[in-house]
């Protein structure tokens, strides 16, 4: 029988072996007719047409095999080697290559390796803190690269005790591996979404040469003019000349502790003036030096970098942590408003916009009638209302025109809170917790005020009560209840009826229990 194989594909690049190279075969054995096993037919059909024709008998074998049968070596495979495993063997290959400098205005959370080149321009202070994992420490500081771009670098804990003895105001900085996340906008004014967080890896190196491509600082400056239109807590830079300084008092915070203010007044060429408070150790250090320049003659101009805006009877500026002020700084804004002050900018009048009541009376009155409080719903607003009216005291409240107060002093300042008697006759102040022998008395007056366009009823504490009265609390309480002379009282009451005042009022609504109430409180009375 004969078995035709049909043509095939050459698979790879087979090599022709001939029967004199083979090594020596045994002898087949006996096969049977029948298909050829498969792997012997891998050896035959690589030509065209081929034909194997195989002998029935004991033995069989492939004829023409000298000369027309082709035999294949078996293709060798190498040993099965795994992949390489790098595993805890390190980096194959590491950049130590110092990262490029780039613009503060170019830094983002994408980017891999970065660093900038700034100067300090401001440094806060080293703050403590507690929470729920425990004590902790911060501080910040603020950068300006040569291209004029901001941005605060925030420090925590371990990275504190690194960085604080080494960042110096003015002092020119590499610095680098720091992670950047979104500003806290509530605590932080400059313009930059971002905020670098340096970390312990983070590095920063002190610039040996003076760059002079990158400023010491960088203005913004607001003419006084438009602080008035500003909203409340904005942070600005303003700058002006120095026309009056008040004594440095004492302040009680509501934390209990006490520090300094005290009160500037600036104007400039835009016609207004504003209020400057200086909190803290400012009092003492720049607010000392411009009181000494102010009371010889010299009035200094002052530029207030980052200062906040507060709306409190009209704007004024306040300072803060991350306020600067320049005294008579080498600016061009600086020259110019000396040369302005100096040729009559000094004796040209100027309308202020913080209505507070300073010395020498009212100023920036906002004059009222009483029937424009509830038609204009003033009060009712977030901030209080300041207004001027001219009224007459019609009625005044005689019980409980005033109340015990504490007489201790809490620094230079006197507590005043309400007393009462303890067990042993004595009286026991629960703020300071002490007793003492003998109380102050101060004004809770509730006097009933009218003009031409109806009445209302006002407030009058202890200062106010005695513009009004012309007397002190305690000498109207011991004419009442110590000597018990009533027709004297009545006298000093009815002395003060139906006598006209100008009077200052801040109104702002109030809640008492579930009520909400329309307070309107006197804090200046002047008689006319």
């Amino acid at each position: 029988m004969e078995t035709i194989i049909s043509d095939c594909d050459i698979i790879g690049n087979p090599k022709m072996l001939f029967e004199s190279d083979s090594v020596p075969q045994k002898s087949a054995p006996e096969m049977t007719s029948g298909p050829l096993p498969s792997g012997k037919s891998n050896n035959v059909g690589l030509h065209n047409s081929a034909q194997t024709s195989f002998s029935h008998g004991k033995s069989s074998s492939f004829q023409n095999q000298g000369s027309n049968t082709q035999n294949f070596r078996p293709t060798v495979q190498p040993p099965y080697q795994p992949p390489p495993n790098y595993k805890n063997h390190g980096a194959i290959m590491r950049n130590e290559a110092p990262a490029r400098i780039i613009p503060i205005a170019a830094l983002n959370p994408y980017q891999g390796r970065w660093a900038i080149k700034a100067r300090v321009t401001a440094k806060g202070d080293l703050l403590r803190y507690n929470n729920a994992r425990g004590d902790g420490k911060v501080f910040s500081f603020d950068l300006l690269d040569s291209d004029g771009g901001e941005i605060r670098v925030i420090c925590f804990n371990a990275v504190v005790d690194r960085f604080y003895d080494t960042i110096e105001v003015g002092k020119v900085y590499v610095i680098s591996k720091g992670s950047l996340k979104p500003a806290q906008k509530n605590f932080n004014h400059l313009k930059n979404e971002w905020e670098i967080f340096l970390e312990t890896t983070s590095s920063v190196d002190l610039c040996p040469d003076e760059d002079a491509s990158i400023p010491r600082q960088q203005f913004s400056f607001r003419p006084i003019s438009e602080i008035e239109n500003v909203e409340s807590n904005s942070i600005l830079d303003v700058i002006g000349v120095v026309v009056t300084v008040n004594p440095s008092v004492p302040i009680l915070r509501k934390n209990g502790m006490e520090t300094q203010r005290r009160i500037l007044n600036l104007k400039d060429q835009s016609g207004r003036s504003v209020e400057l408070t200086l909190w803290g150790d400012f009092c003492n250090r720049e607010g000392q030096q411009m009181e000494e320049m102010v009371e010889t003659g010299i009035y200094p101009i002052v530029a207030v970098k980052a200062g906040k805006v507060n709306d409190f009877s009209g704007k004024s500026i306040s300072t803060i942590s991350a306020t600067q002020l320049f005294i008579n700084p080498d600016f061009p804004e600086a020259h110019s408003l000396r040369d302005w002050f100096d040729r009559g900018g000094k004796d040209t009048s100027s309308h202020s916009i913080s209505r507070e009541v300073m010395p020498g009376g009212m100023k920036n009155e906002t004059r009222k009638s009483l029937a424009q409080i509830k038609d204009e719903g003033l009060g009712r607003s977030d901030k209080p209302d300041w207004i001027t009216v001219k009224a007459t005291v019609s009625f005044i409240k005689t019980d409980n025109f005033c109340y015990t107060a504490c007489p201790l002093m809490i620094g230079d300042r006197q507590c005043n809170k309400k007393v009462t008697k303890s067990g042993n006759s004595r009286w026991l102040c629960d703020r300071c917790n002490q007793e003492f022998e003998e109380c102050d008395y101060r004004y809770l007056l509730q006097v009933q005020v009218q003009d031409h366009t109806g009445l209302t009823w006002v407030t009058a504490f202890q200062e106010t009560g005695e513009e009004i009265l012309g007397c002190s609390a305690k000498e109207l309480y011991m004419l009442k209840y110590e000597a018990q002379d009533e027709q004297r009282f009545v006298e000093t009451i009815r002395n003060c009826l139906f006598t006209e005042f100008l009077l200052k009022l801040k109104i702002k609504e109030e809640i008492y229990g579930d009520e909400q109430r329309v307070k309107i409180t006197v804090v200046k009375a002047e008689k006319k």
